[in-house]
């Protein structure tokens, strides 16, 4: 049970990190070279803090197994994080109320399409008046 959000996206960060080793030993073995690092991208300011930090605090003590383990393959060069800006995490829109320009915005994102307005002939502005 994780006591906070960030130390959740800590441990899945952790977890990645495993995979995305093994897929470099797998790569390995198959005498594949992959060059450069691991892009992941990541929405929790803290969770790229704790990462890149190597100071441990009081509240990061009970996942310091997973600190040093990311924080060593960071510094190895296996992953590069990248921090996701609200306006790009489109998937908010399932989880929280966004302001209405944002909803939209992140809506055409998903490339979704009305299947009514074929089906019915007409079209809807965006105050449900026929255009």
């Amino acid at each position: 049970m994780s006591r906070s959000s960030s130390e959740a996206e800590y441990k899945a960060l952790a977890s990645l990190v495993c995979e995305l080793q093994w897929l470099q030993y797998l790569c390995d073995d198959l005498h594949t070279n992959i060059s450069g690092s691991f892009v992941v991208y990541c929405d929790n300011k803290s969770v790229i803090c704790i990462a890149k930090n190597p100071t441990f605090y009081e509240r990061t003590k009970h996942i310091e197994i997973d600190c040093h383990f990311v924080q060593t393959k960071l510094q190895e060069g296996l992953i590069h994080l990248i921090l996701v800006s609200s306006s790009n995490k489109v998937v908010d829109m399932l989880i929280k109320p966004l302001h209405p320009r944002l909803f939209r915005d992140n809506l055409s994102k998903l490339n979704m399409k009305d299947i009514h307005v074929s089906a019915c002939g007409w079209l809807l502005d965006d105050k449900n008046i026929l255009i």
